[in-house]
């Protein structure tokens, strides 16, 4: 079992930044993959960022240079530095943590509660 707590969303004007961060109950050097996904009203949950234990990072296109997705091990919490805002970064931000198997088969996923992250324009 994981618990995820979220925080570090809220409302930011167009081009400012927001830090998400998401602690974990556990230890999470053993989670092979730590991720945040969003939801915007109306759309289907999407991919953000992920990276793995051993520190490789997977970004949405889109987000490239913008996001930069970390993981303190020492502190068992993942965050997510989000640069350059848009009205379209409008969302839920979700944390996730994903137990896989050696080939890389999802076994078991776990979420957070999200995190509203609004951008002005």
């Amino acid at each position: 079992q994981v618990q995820l707590v979220e925080s570090g969303g809220g409302l930011v004007q167009a081009g400012g930044s927001l830090r998400l961060s998401c602690a974990a109950s556990r230890s999470i050097s053993s989670i092979n993959v730590m991720g945040w996904y969003r939801q915007a009203p109306g759309k289907q949950r999407e991919l953000v960022a992920t990276i793995t234990n051993g520190g490789s990072t997977n970004y949405a296109d889109s987000l490239k240079g913008r996001f930069t997705i970390s993981r303190d091990n020492a502190k068992n919490t993942v965050n997510l530095q989000m640069n350059s805002l848009k009205p379209e970064d409008t969302a839920v931000y979700y944390c996730n943590a994903r137990f896989t198997s050696v080939t890389g088969r999802t076994i078991r996923d776990y979420w957070g509660q999200g995190t509203q992250v609004t951008v002005s324009s």
